[in-house]
């Protein structure tokens, strides 16, 4: 049996700049921590022979247009991950529009190449959101990727099913969703392969989940760039971290908690397995069901 690819994906975001935002309610662009990290994470990239997808923020992709360049240049896919970080369950449909179709149009005219691809921040498209969908195919995108089929307290679909599948969406087109990779023990669908789950699972849980997922369909991995980055970040954030409320504070301990083994693990997953852009794996599946 030829070995499964799997699909890697990077949900390219400036951590200091939204936590700012949404823990501080300070405004600000991107910090360059976001190139430093995801330069980080394209030399990895290229010292296996790896291509993945980078799910962009719009913010990143017009305050870093060389970033957005250098990503397809090394033969990467580019999707986009929303303008500013804002779930959509916090946007009204015309809100959500604007905030897709402004950091498709930043990104696609950074990178030169047209998106084909989303991913929702914080997973956010749920049972409540699902109108989402359709203002995605609406603005010219082919597939989300935003979709976590567990019953969780922050995000979540429970029941949704997790291969990837061509949806009838009730305005009556056709859109594809490559839901987030799960296992399910006794019964309950729990997340796996990705973000905070690979950094605090020892590597051997993220392994065993692949190879269990593998044997019936892809698994679709993710990650972002500030899971490399273990320094405390510029000195106006960290001034403001010392006079935030414990439970801000609580918040970024845990955001911190075993980025050291972060660079390690990563090295494994890329040693241990195949993996290709999130649309390579997207046509292989489907075009296996034709």
């Amino acid at each position: 049996m030829p070995a499964v690819i799997h699909a890697l994906t990077i949900d390219v975001e400036d951590y200091y700049s939204i936590y700012r935002r949404d823990l501080f309610g300070v405004e600000g662009p991107p910090t360059d921590a976001v190139v430093r990290n995801t330069n980080r994470v394209l030399e990895r990239l290229a010292r296996h022979g790896v291509k993945a997808t980078f799910f962009m923020l719009g913010e990143v992709a017009a305050t870093f247009p060389d970033l957005t360049r250098k990503i397809v240049a090394e033969g990467h896919e580019i999707g986009v991950h929303g303008y500013l970080h804002r779930q959509v369950f916090k946007l009204s449909r015309d809100e959500f529009r604007r905030e897709v179709g402004d950091a498709k149009k930043r990104i696609e005219d950074a990178a030169g190449v047209r998106v084909e691809g989303h991913r929702a921040p914080a997973f956010s498209i749920r049972p409540d959101t699902a109108w989402g969908l359709e203002v995605l195919a609406g603005l010219g995108l082919v597939y989300d990727s935003s979709i976590f089929p567990i019953a969780g307290r922050r995000y979540g679909w429970p029941g949704f099913a997790p291969n990837i599948q061509v949806m009838k969406l009730p305005c009556g087109v056709n859109f594809i969703e490559a839901p987030l990779s799960t296992v399910t023990i006794l019964g309950k669908a729990l997340p796996v392969c990705g973000g905070g789950y690979f950094r605090h699972f020892p590597y051997m849980i993220t392994r065993w989940a692949m190879r269990h997922i593998g044997k019936v369909r892809p698994a679709i991995v993710y990650m972002h760039p500030h899971e490399l980055d273990t320094t405390p970040g510029p000195e106006d954030f960290v001034a403001a971290l010392k006079k935030a409320p414990p439970p801000v504070r609580r918040f970024h301990r845990l955001q911190m908690r075993h980025r050291k083994s972060f660079e390690k693990k990563l090295e494994r997953l890329l040693t241990d397995f195949q993996f290709a852009p999130l649309r390579n794996v997207i046509s292989t599946v489907l075009h296996r069901k034709a």
